[in-house]
């Protein structure tokens, strides 16, 4: 499995002073950049010119996790503006493989997100068209909710389709992730963990990186990954 990476959600930055909470966390794999339209999910936060200009500015690249609807319209333009990585919710995508296909297609990667009560069996075959799979563990929409421990079943299974598929695609989740709850999603298969209050809410946000990189990158136990009986 890839490496323990640790990608803080700017969702719970101080939105008045971007770059310089930007900077605190330039040891950070990637940041996550929350982008809700109040449609898709019941907050707004920021769009499109926002991340460019957060894209210009910030020392390491962007993951964008967009909860809008109609994905297919409006992910594309993210992957033109330069972010590294855009992952749309299959829940608001009408034809899922096209789009990631276009979004690669215009230098990003690909990633696709489901809610936690979006089963990942149906999706399983597009793998390979995928860079990262990520499974909320909390319902998108609102920063500081607590990790939900229903969703390690799904996780489990994910791996080992991913495992099975030979493609490298990479497994994030995003919600409730602290130095315990990063245990249990890395035994369960993770490997890239959105960490919002974790990070920014510590005295030292680049500290608490590091800790929760450490806490992520811990040898799982043996069969962990393994797919529990139904």
């Amino acid at each position: 499995m890839a490496q323990c990476c640790i990608n803080p959600s700017i969702l719970s930055a101080d939105f008045v002073n971007l770059e310089a909470e930007l900077r605190r966390i330039s040891n950070a794999d990637a940041v996550h950049v929350d982008v809700m339209d109040n449609h898709f999910v019941p907050n707004l936060t920021l769009g499109l010119p926002v991340v460019q200009r957060i894209q210009a500015v910030s020392p390491v690249p962007l993951d964008a996790h967009l909860m809008i609807a109609d994905a297919d319209r409006w992910a594309p333009a993210y992957a033109d503006a330069g972010v590294a990585s855009v992952t749309f919710h299959v829940e608001a995508s009408i034809a899922p493989i096209k789009l990631a296909r276009e979004l690669r297609a215009r230098g990003a990667k690909a990633g696709m997100a489901l809610r936690p009560g979006t089963p990942v069996e149906p999706y399983l075959d597009m793998l390979s068209e995928l860079d990262l799979l990520l499974i909320m563990t909390v319902e998108p929409g609102f920063g500081g909710q607590s990790f939900l421990d229903l969703t390690l079943p799904k996780i489990r299974r994910a791996r080992a389709a991913i495992d099975g598929s030979g493609t490298g695609v990479a497994l994030q989740v995003d919600g409730g992730i602290t130095e315990e709850t990063i245990v249990r999603a890395a035994e369960a298969g993770a490997n890239v963990f959105v960490a919002g209050s974790a990070v920014y809410g510590a005295d030292d946000p680049a500290t608490a990186i590091d800790r929760l990189r450490a806490a992520g990158s811990r040898p799982v136990s043996s069969g962990a990954h393994a797919v529990p009986e139904s």
